[in-house]
């Protein structure tokens, strides 16, 4: 068994909303939209996508969990939506990627139902206007 590509959701970040600590987590909360590409699935970020982040004090852990719905097409060419609530951990480390998380998707794409209860795994790497968050399934 194999990774295997999923898609890759390009993300553009619209706003931040900070609230700052310095004794305590701080929380981060990111609005974005953006667009998608893959084999498997062609498409948008529908408005509403957030990701919130806490971040622990200087040195402590850093989390991250994202809620968005995608829009498009899939690998027959019929359109679908996609949720994807992803949730993982910040890993700065250089030359690595900037995160990794444990996406749960539910579509409603017959052609991609197996995206329902298949193991996946992403990760994200920085871009100029904000992150590309590849997604993989263990096949």
């Amino acid at each position: 068994m194999n990774w295997e590509d999923v898609f890759t959701v390009h993300v553009k970040i619209k706003k931040s909303t900070v609230l700052h600590r310095e004794d305590g987590d701080s929380v981060v909360m990111i609005a974005f939209t953006g667009d998608v590409a893959g084999r498997l699935f062609q498409g948008k970020v529908l408005d509403g996508g957030i990701d919130t982040q806490i971040i622990g004090k200087p040195g402590g852990h850093h989390t991250l969990s994202a809620r968005y719905m995608l829009e498009g097409t899939d690998c027959t060419g019929e359109t679908c939506l996609i949720y994807i609530e992803n949730n993982g951990e910040m890993h700065p480390e250089p030359g690595e990627a900037l995160f990794r998380t444990h996406p749960k998707i539910i579509t409603n794409s017959q052609a991609l139902s197996f995206l329902n209860h298949d193991l996946l795994v992403g990760e994200g790497l920085p871009t100029e206007s904000g992150v590309d968050i590849s997604l993989y399934r263990w096949a």
